[in-house]
């Protein structure tokens, strides 16, 4: 699994302002992503619903491109 920018404790204070903006605006869902979206795809890969997913990097990144 490979996660994109997640707002995070560790982001609080240095993602601010404009950079956090043009963060936003660079990903297609308009948001960075959330400690639940990572921990919602780590309960789908841990589910019998991902069964047939094997040797897969798995972006949750919303499509971002940075």
């Amino acid at each position: 699994m490979a996660p994109g920018v997640i707002d995070t404790d560790m982001h609080q204070g240095r993602l601010v302002g404009e950079a956090l903006a043009w963060l936003s605006s660079q990903t297609p869902l308009g948001r960075l992503g959330t400690p639940q979206d990572v921990a919602d795809t780590v309960a789908f890969l841990a589910s019998d619903d991902s069964r047939y997913i094997t040797g897969r990097r798995l972006d949750v990144s919303g499509g971002t491109t940075v």
